[in-house]
């Protein structure tokens, strides 16, 4: 779950992909990188933390050009963080490439030793991303005519990229002295969109892994990379798009619409902040069926993801809406921080109850999803200590029974609460009074009721279906067994505020 950028412009982009990064924020907060491009240069800084810890002033001014693009990183499994694996990454051969991906390739094990033994390229990183952009250079150099690039070059290689590469990516690039190239997987299961702004010097264009980038930059959006698609927009602004997959299919990942983006993003025609109301609408359905007896006093939401899912449901119960927890802006997301340790300290720094809205009521918890359990068992245990006489629990997402492959920190199922428990184990292990989870289908429903056109979603971290098809129970035991063996702490082995700073040459 990293954001990325692409931008191609009439004027100086650095401070674009600043305030870019900053909307995006909320996709990596593990490393920060941007790379731009100046004539017959690359300029690059990439470094670990926050969009605004890695950049200074003295940075921003080396980031010249009119084009560029952006990463915010958001670690998975088993990557333990090393400076040298912050984004964009850069190759030389055959034409000077800068590459930037969200997501995670399934078979990036495989396509080291293809690019070893048989592409005779060099991986010096354990990140997917630089195993991405070599079989993206590779399948650039198989596809040019004496050196030479043109646009069909371009949609060949990333054609030889869908050919060969497995698992979920959303990607941008730049091609030295050409064009930015962005382009999604053949399932569209990371999200990127595509837009547009009209200045007296001609158009400029933006990717973004979501809308709101586009929103707080201001551009007008155009519409989604199609899954399977490439957009080449050239250094000049010419623009151009061509399907490259031979097969496709649209499931984009459910849990964009129930976590990880934010509320105010259209994501594959999808209001997320619809969507997360229609969610609400049908847990409270469920509530109302299921437990028809049930006197509650105030319906409250675990900030921030569940407001809007907190809102519509007790709107449609009837139920007194409150909001009884107060966040602690200056700590981050803590499903995204690394070490369990880092994220049970966390949580109580992260949240505090106000008591008023708990003392002798029976109050209804609503959260997005439940994933390891820690922050739901904390919360409980708070609500009950400011003065709750009863607390149910409700989540908006079904119970996450299985590892997530595709670019989200669920790698292993030992850290699963719902992996081997039941609901009512779930819910003696978080201490409820009651537990409700929302049905898959009722999901689905939920999502598609705000864009009717999508009817697949990538939900294998609920339904355990991986849609690529390609993931074995050998390949999950392998990244759980790479966690165990690597598991990831806050700053792990890095000295404090190491950083990277590149002017590349890339001809005379």
């Amino acid at each position: 779950m990293c954001g990325i950028l692409g931008v191609v412009a009439k004027s100086p982009v650095n401070q674009l992909l600043y305030d870019g990064l900053q909307v995006l924020q909320h996709r990596g907060q593990d490393a920060a990188g941007i790379a731009t491009g100046e004539s017959n240069r690359f300029h690059l800084h990439k470094g670990p933390g926050l969009v605004r810890d890695v950049f200074r002033t003295r940075n921003m001014r080396n980031l010249a050009g009119n084009w560029g693009i952006a990463h915010c990183r958001y670690p998975t499994a088993g990557s333990a963080f090393n400076s040298a694996e912050a984004q964009p990454f850069y190759v030389n051969s055959p034409f000077g490439t800068v590459l930037a991906h969200n997501g995670n390739l399934t078979n990036s094990e495989r396509l080291k030793q293809e690019l070893f033994l048989q592409d005779l390229r060099h991986i010096n990183t354990d990140s997917d991303s630089e195993v991405l952009l070599n079989v993206f250079a590779h399948e650039l150099q198989a596809a040019a005519a004496s050196y030479r690039l043109d646009e069909d070059t371009i949609f060949r290689a990333v054609a030889g990229v869908h050919r060969r590469a497995r698992g979920a990516y959303a990607v941008v690039a730049m091609i030295a002295g050409f064009g930015l190239v962005a382009f999604r997987d053949p399932y569209g299961i990371r999200p990127l969109i595509i837009g547009r702004n009209i200045t007296d010097e001609g158009p400029e264009y933006l990717v973004a892994s979501e809308s709101v980038a586009l929103d707080t930059l201001g551009f007008q959006v155009l519409r989604d990379v199609l899954p399977g698609e490439a957009i080449l927009v050239t250094v000049e602004g010419a623009f151009h798009s061509r399907e490259c997959a031979e097969h496709t299919m649209h499931a984009p990942c459910m849990f964009e619409f129930v976590y990880l983006a934010r509320p105010d993003s259209l994501i594959d025609g999808v209001s997320v902040y619809e969507a997360r109301l229609k969610m609400g609408e049908f847990l409270a359905e469920k509530i109302h069926h299921t437990l028809p007896r049930l006197k509650l006093d105030a319906v409250i939401p675990i900030p921030d993801s569940s407001r809007p899912s907190a809102l519509a449901l007790a709107s449609r119960l009837g139920i007194p809406y409150r909001e009884g927890f107060v966040k602690n802006r200056y700590i981050g997301r803590t499903f995204i921080m690394p070490g369990q340790a880092v994220r049970r300290k966390s949580i109580r720094q992260k949240l505090n109850a106000i008591s008023q809205e708990f003392n002798g009521k029976s109050v209804l918890l609503v959260d997005d999803s439940i994933v390891r359990g820690n922050t739901s068992r904390e919360i409980v245990q708070m609500a009950r200590e400011a003065g709750a006489r009863q607390v149910v629990f409700a989540s908006a997402a079904p119970p996450v029974r299985f590892p997530n492959v595709y670019g989200i920190d669920m790698p292993t199922r030992s850290e699963l609460i719902a992996s081997s428990r039941s609901d009512e184990e779930i819910r003696a292990e978080i201490g409820a009074d009651m537990l409700v989870y929302q049905d898959l289908d009722a999901l689905r429903a939920a999502v598609s009721a705000v864009n009717p056109s999508i009817q697949r979603f990538e939900t294998s971290c609920f339904d355990g279906i991986y849609i690529t098809g390609d993931v074995t129970p050998e390949y999950l035991s392998s990244v759980e067994h790479q966690q165990e063996s690597h598991p990831r702490s806050a700053g792990a082995d890095e000295p404090e505020g190491a950083q990277l700073d590149l002017n590349l040459v890339l001809s005379e």
